[in-house]
């Protein structure tokens, strides 16, 4: 029997595919499967009748969570934020690696590597201490500064107004390195003979930078803001509980979807709630990076992911 061109790569690919299998597994096992309580948030569920067995209420659950009062400060706060978290790292990311790359000295360039990542490595928990360490109301670091210096200290645990930059701080300093590590090994491999070309036009470093570093870098760009958009309507449960320590004086800038999800089940055991919010999350993340994929295919369609 003659093997077909199809055939022959499958074979050829055995030892790929058996790798890829366990990430397939974990993928089907903690991703699709679940997706059978997305029914949930069609119906009023009952213990004693179960998921299949409670009574079918439609969109009711969807209608009930936009008539709360807290859908669009729920929207408006997870939206706002994680743009500025993409904004702001992207930015940062990519500046630092620039920099990073402008370091001739291999030793003094590893060791800021070093140290711009460390942060990712650390836990939500360990720095939501470092944050209730900085910014408590009693004894904190910034209020006995503000203190020496003659000035009122703040409540800042109660001032939601402050909240959205102090976040966006921090989760740039958390990210920053990891970003940069990725647009670093863009920036290596890019050949050399591009910008030995421009200096022989003339070029200066921005010169480089900008014609040069940065449209090689577009399409990496693209990939991490794609990445980004397609979470937009997620927040890291991690970080805004343990950083804000659920608040409740802050809750105007601070309370988001999931947060709110989480109330939801454990504080009022609502699972239809539960259930609605989360399928709008995902429907929402889908719609927008599908937007976001088209409007980029339709100007520049090297920058497109599909």
């Amino acid at each position: 029997m003659r093997k077909t061109p199809l055939l022959k790569r499958r074979e050829n690919n055995l030892g790929l595919y058996l790798m890829a299998l366990p990430g397939f597994l974990v993928l089907f096992i903690f991703c699709y499967c679940p997706m059978f309580g997305i029914i949930l948030a069609f119906k009023d569920y009952n213990f004693s009748d179960g998921i299949l067995g409670s009574p079918w209420v439609g969109f009711d659950n969807f209608v009930f969570f936009f008539q709360s009062g807290v859908a669009w400060r729920l929207i408006r706060n997870t939206v706002g934020l994680n743009l500025l978290f993409m904004v702001f790292g992207q930015l940062m990311g990519v500046t630092a690696a620039i920099f990073l790359n402008e370091i001739f000295e291999k030793r003094v360039a590893k060791a800021y590597q070093s140290i711009l990542f460390f942060p990712h490595f650390i836990s939500w928990v360990i720095v939501g201490y470092f944050t209730f360490a900085l910014f408590n109301g009693d004894k904190g670091l910034l209020n006995n500064f503000l203190h020496v210096i003659g000035m009122e200290p703040v409540n800042w645990y109660g001032e939601a107004s402050v909240w959205p930059a102090i976040m966006t701080i921090i989760s740039v300093w958390k990210g920053c390195g990891y970003f940069s590590i990725i647009y670093l090994a863009g920036i290596v491999g890019i050949n050399p003979e591009y910008y030995e070309a421009a200096r022989i036009d003339g070029a200066k470093k921005r010169h480089e930078i900008r014609y040069v570093t940065l449209p090689f870098l577009k399409p990496l760009i693209m990939v991490n803001v794609f990445l980004a958009l397609g979470r937009v309507f997620y927040a890291n449960f991690d970080f805004f509980v343990n950083v804000t320590r659920s608040s409740g004086q802050i809750m105007e800038t601070t309370d988001v979807v999931d947060t709110f999800v989480v109330r939801s089940l454990t504080v009022m055991g609502d699972f239809n709630m539960s259930a609605a919010v989360g399928l709008f999350q995902g429907v929402c993340g889908l719609i927008l990076i599908l937007t976001a994929n088209m409007l980029v295919n339709k100007f520049d369609k090297e920058s497109a992911v599909f």
